[in-house]
């Protein structure tokens, strides 16, 4: 039999246990980390412009103008990486590859993806894509296939500089990224090839 003070210092507990759940808001009231572009519209198809040109592809192959807001507090530097998980390869395709955008930068214009990186803010690195080489690959799926999701992320990082070789591959990138990502922004655009 459990003595009437315990029983009751156990009420006193469970109540303020419950009131605390109560008052406690949902929510924490921070604005949620966001990344846009005026060139993908929501749940549409890529514009032309973001297109490859070549594999069959004759787009533009011009990066998309992207922006982000409200980012983790203590973000020292951002990677955005692009990828496409529909991709027959078994792993998906890497478009793009950015890392150490510095964290006084919050957006990049349209063709900043440009191979030489002439567009990129000072200290940015573009690593290789699936295409070979640095810089921004648009998209060009198989014709026939459904509309690819190409998927564009944007880490915020808990350090300054993520030390990698200039040609490492998208895979070793992501790795380090999410080794050192304390948020993370996304957002998706589609495209695809009639027959």
């Amino acid at each position: 039999m459990v003595p009437s003070k315990i029983v009751s210092v156990m009420s006193v507990v469970l109540s303020s246990l419950l009131i605390t759940c109560v008052v406690s808001p949902v929510f924490s009231g921070e604005a949620k980390f966001t990344l846009s572009s005026p060139d993908i519209p929501k749940k549409g198809q890529m514009k032309e412009a973001q297109v490859f040109s070549g594999f069959g592809c004759s787009g533009q192959n011009i990066s998309p103008a992207l922006a982000w807001k409200n980012f983790p507090p203590g973000t020292k530097s951002f990677a955005l990486m692009v990828h496409d998980p529909d991709a027959p390869t078994g792993s998906g395709w890497w478009h793009w590859v950015v890392y150490n955008i510095p964290p006084n930068v919050t957006s990049l214009p349209a063709g900043a993806g440009k191979a030489d990186g002439s567009l990129l803010p000072k200290g940015a690195v573009q690593s290789n894509t699936d295409f070979g080489s640095p810089g921004y690959g648009g998209p060009c799926p198989p014709k026939g296939d459904k509309p690819h999701r190409y998927v564009f992320n944007l880490f915020a990082l808990k350090v300054e500089k993520v030390d990698l070789p200039p040609n490492a591959s998208g895979a070793l990138v992501g790795f380090m990224v999410r080794q050192n990502a304390v948020g993370k922004a996304s957002l998706t655009g589609y495209y695809g090839r009639a027959k």
